[in-house]
């Protein structure tokens, strides 16, 4: 069934390298289910970077039926993938995927296909099998019309900035 609990807490992980002022480690309580969410209340929804995606991609516990078990629709079937896979159909809405954050479409690999993006290293092969074309600009942020990527959080500013332009560009 689907895994929807009443709120999931949501950790921050801090390098310690980092010397950024918001280097600090967070938490997030989060209490509203993405099903939930109408977006066209929204100018633009984010991803965030580093695993937050791998989590929000869960689709909850095998079924104990392997009789009629469909692997594609089960890994399509988690409250984010389907939420995201719906905000890649609307071009009125901005997409913003940080690092990592471009694991939650791929599940769906035609949200992809031949969308211009770059992302963590980690995640390119996964990216490029879905069909997405990699890009590699000096500010390490790509915009390919409504849908903005970032490389990593140290390009959080002008990843940020860059949403803010497709807002305006699109509205």
């Amino acid at each position: 069934g689907d895994f929807k609990p009443e709120s999931a807490n949501f950790y921050s992980d801090v390098d310690p390298l980092d010397d950024e002022p918001w280097a600090t480690p967070q938490k997030l309580a989060v209490g509203r289910d993405v099903s939930q969410v109408n977006l066209a209340d929204y100018a633009a929804v984010i991803m965030s970077a580093n695993y937050t995606s791998v989590r929000l991609r869960y689709p909850g516990e095998l079924p104990e039926d392997t009789s009629r078990f469909e692997a594609r629709e089960f890994v399509q079937s988690a409250p984010t993938v389907r939420f995201f896979a719906e905000a890649m159909q609307n071009t009125k809405v901005v997409k913003g995927m940080l690092c990592h954050g471009l694991w939650v479409l791929t599940p769906v690999p035609n949200l992809l296909k031949d969308r211009k993006v770059i992302c963590n290293s980690v995640v390119m092969s996964d990216v490029i099998n879905c069909g997405a074309q990699i890009e590699l600009t000096p500010d390490k942020v790509v915009k390919d019309r409504d849908l903005v990527t970032g490389f990593s959080k140290h390009e959080v500013l002008p990843f940020i900035s860059a949403i803010a332009e497709q807002i305006r560009a699109i509205q």
